[in-house]
């Protein structure tokens, strides 16, 4: 990931009309080489798309309209350059546009939206107890990922072992919400066509911006609080950018934390910072935490359903929450108060 170091080219020209190729959407195809031609000249060479030309490409990305062989060059070529704020500023625009806007439920509470696409290999995966923690306080929580990783253990296999359904429609979602019940939707349901590019990775072998943007996105018509991680350096700059620069603040507030293991619950073990981000001001509410200063209470086994047996203990009383994750939830309420 870079930030745009070079005097900013000319746009691409227009993408010409062409008849569409073969396997692709029955809309007119797209021309890519100019943006390809842009953000394809390597890590340093590269120049990154203005937010108007990235949101351009990105549409026609989710829209089936971009050859098999352009879209793999796209994908690789911003894998290698890394994604500037305005081109991950247009890459949301248009993946917002692409999905229907949900309703949150009346209530107090603006809802949380919780990614989950990591899931957890080496600990607990503890998201799940962070969204029903959320849910037990009156906050709606619409949790959204991917159902299954061949290695890490995901929130939806945890969720599946808890007894508590994924949603299979937008509909449906809302409903759990309404009702005061934890929404796991999957990314498959909420978004196909960005699922479509998040499949990408099994074929190419790599992450791509899509992978960026699903943790960012926000689903909601009125404002909500975003939850949100990075794990590299370098993308605690870029969002912390795109947070205070470039994201609408009618769209609502945004915590930033380092991910545990990439998911966005605080780690019990020893918490980061978390930043807060509202109307483009930045607000430290969590400084990051040397060691917990008592060994947390913490699952046996990282499987889905050691995992789910210890939520359920913790839900039940029988187990304490992590201070960690009790004092996330605690700046979750109240910023999701203030957000309503």
């Amino acid at each position: 990931m870079q930030n745009d170091a070079h005097t900013p080219a000319p746009a691409p020209a227009p993408a010409a009309a062409v008849e569409p190729a073969s396997g692709l959407s029955s809309h007119a195809a797209f021309v890519a080489a100019p943006f390809i031609k842009e953000i394809g000249r390597g890590k340093d060479g590269a120049r990154s798309l203005s937010r108007q030309d990235a949101r351009t490409m990105y549409q026609a990305m989710l829209d089936g309209r971009v050859s098999d062989l352009e879209l793999g060059a796209i994908l690789l070529a911003m894998r290698i350059k890394g994604e500037s704020v305005q081109e991950i500023a247009g890459f949301l625009d248009a993946a917002e546009a692409s999905m229907p806007a949900l309703r949150a439920p009346a209530g107090p509470y603006a809802p949380v939206v919780l990614p989950s696409y990591n899931g957890s290999r080496k600990m607990a995966n503890l998201t799940p107890l962070l969204c029903m923690l959320l849910v037990r306080r009156g906050v709606p929580v619409l949790m959204h990922g991917v159902t299954h990783d061949p290695q890490r253990v995901t929130s939806a296999e945890i969720f599946t072992a808890l007894g508590q359904p994924h949603a299979a429609s937008i509909e449906q979602a809302q409903a759990l919400m309404a009702a005061g019940q934890p929404a796991f939707v999957p990314i498959t349901v909420l978004a196909p066509a960005i699922a479509r590019l998040l499949g990408m990775r099994r074929i190419l072998g790599v992450r791509n911006s899509t992978h960026t943007v699903v943790k960012i996105m926000q689903p909601f018509a009125g404002p909500a609080l975003r939850l949100t991680s990075y794990t590299h350096p370098e993308y605690l700059e870029m969002l912390t950018d795109y947070f205070s620069n470039a994201a609408p603040p009618e769209r609502g507030d945004a915590f930033l934390m380092r991910g545990t293991e990439g998911e966005t619950v605080a780690n019990a073990r020893r918490a980061q910072r978390i930043d807060w981000f509202s109307g483009g001001t930045r607000t430290v509410l969590v400084e990051k935490q040397s060691v917990a200063e008592e060994l947390p209470d913490l699952p046996e086994g990282q499987d889905a359903a050691a995992t789910a047996a210890w939520i359920r203990e913790v839900l039940e009383g029988q187990r304490p929450v992590p201070e960690a994750i009790a004092e996330q939830v605690e700046h979750c309420v109240d910023v999701a108060a203030r957000l309503r």
